[in-house]
């Protein structure tokens, strides 16, 4: 997750180097954020409130057979022994950064997908219904409210099949407080429970690997929502989940491109090194949470998960860009200490002002991604540990530089999810 918000009406840092600032915040997060280790499990609640208007797209829609029932008959065959085709797969967060490639992907591997999505998606809701219909083609796209149970499970009634498995890439769009509960753990809630109410035996959740060092809200939520997760297998042998934890997207990394490109400095925190990540693409990791559907080594699993190659700190990737760039290196070093002051500030200001709650959450997210490492965390040493942080894909963060170099970052816009 990157560092500006623009809905705040709070700057930081200004200077005629706020620019250099707000790369540095995108240069170094990543989209989701999760927090603190909940000891016990939370009963699900129903929840009872008025639905709003939903709508199924009949565009596109792969043949289905509609149910006569109130409900979905579903099967006590367990979904593994079909084919794909003859699996279908409840997803989203269809629209996000993540979810729609992992959308492509399980269309690509032959899965009856049905994609939840808002009618108006995308950054600050630019794509219509037609936009998104395309945009998710080979899906059956079913537009509804996650936020809103009663709408979810209406929804889903009215597409008139059984699930198998619930995919969710649902992400809170910008790290406060508020709507990290919404998202994060109501809305993710949401969707398991209408997920099990018609026949879903399995749920591949995408969370965070930040989560195993609690500090922020949005880690909090994601936190309580694994815990019941956790607790619905435990207590349901016909159900399992498989809970992906990736470390930085490479979409994080890459908002220092242009000022590379153009001469400009790279700017990091304090050394360089007080962090570092083993960076994975949307495709690869789309790839694998397609592989938590059907492969059971994967059940009841908490799954960390980075790219290939070895964990770069901030130093390393701005050196890599320079020799793409063909410039000499050149950084400009700024103290974590500024953090910590404007953090300080921000929690006395919500003491008086509670609408900057937050703004407050921005400036500690910010402060998170400047020191912590996206990596396995080692609560006996202390420390973060690469080599104990599981690889996968073949995409590489120097590709992905090079790429940029030549396109931009096109299609990689951090929106929402920008705080500073």
């Amino acid at each position: 997750m990157s560092l500006f918000s623009p809905s705040s009406g709070l700057t930081l840092l200004q200077s005629t180097k706020d620019h250099y600032f707000r790369q540095l915040f995108s240069s170094h997060f990543i989209n989701h954020v999760q927090v603190r280790t909940v000891p016990y499990a939370t009963p699900f609640l129903s929840v009872n409130v008025s639905g709003r208007p939903f709508r199924v797209s009949s565009r596109k829609l792969k043949p289905i057979i509609a149910s006569a029932a109130s409900t979905v008959e579903t099967s006590n065959i367990s979904f593994r022994g079909k084919n794909p085709k003859d699996i279908n797969v409840l997803v989203v967060g269809s629209t996000g950064y993540i979810g729609k490639f992992v959308v492509k992907e399980l269309t690509s591997r032959g899965f009856n997908v049905i994609a939840v999505a808002r009618e108006k998606s995308g950054i600050k809701g630019k794509n219509s219904k037609d936009d998104t219909l395309e945009q998710l083609n080979g899906a059956n796209v079913c537009f509804s409210d996650v936020t809103n149970l009663e709408t979810l499970e209406k929804s889903v009634q009215s597409v008139g099949v059984s699930i198998d498995v619930v995919v969710s890439c649902l992400a809170s769009r910008n790290g406060g407080v508020k709507d990290s509960w919404n998202i994060d753990y109501e809305a993710t809630k949401n969707s398991l429970v209408a997920g099990r109410k018609f026949g879903a035996s399995h749920f591949v959740l995408l969370s965070a690997i930040c989560v195993q060092k609690p500090l922020l809200e949005f880690q909090r939520a994601k936190l309580k929502f694994e815990a019941e997760l956790m607790k619905e297998a435990e207590e349901d042998n016909g159900f399992t989940y498989s809970i992906v934890r990736p470390t930085a997207f490479f979409k994080s990394l890459g908002g220092q491109v242009e000022l590379v490109k153009d001469g400009k400095p790279y700017v990091m925190f304090g050394d360089g090194k007080l962090c570092a990540c083993k960076p994975i693409s949307e495709q690869d990791l789309a790839s694998f949470i397609a592989d938590c559907v059907l492969k059971e080594d994967k059940i009841n699993q908490v799954l960390p998960i980075g790219g290939p190659g070895k964990a770069l700190t901030p130093l390393e990737q701005g050196e890599m860009l320079f020799k793409l760039v063909g410039k000499e290196p050149k950084f400009l070093k700024v103290p974590i200490e500024i953090m910590d002051f404007a953090i300080g500030f921000l929690d006395f200001l919500v003491k008086i002002f509670p609408s900057l709650e937050d703004a407050a959450e921005f400036g500690k997210i910010g402060r998170y991604y400047a020191a912590e490492s996206m990596l396995i965390w080692d609560p006996e040493t202390g420390e973060y540990n690469a080599e104990a942080t599981p690889s996968y894909g073949n995409d590489t963060l120097e590709d992905f530089f090079q790429k940029v170099l030549k396109e931009g970052m096109t299609g990689q816009e951090l929106g929402e999810q920008t705080i500073f």
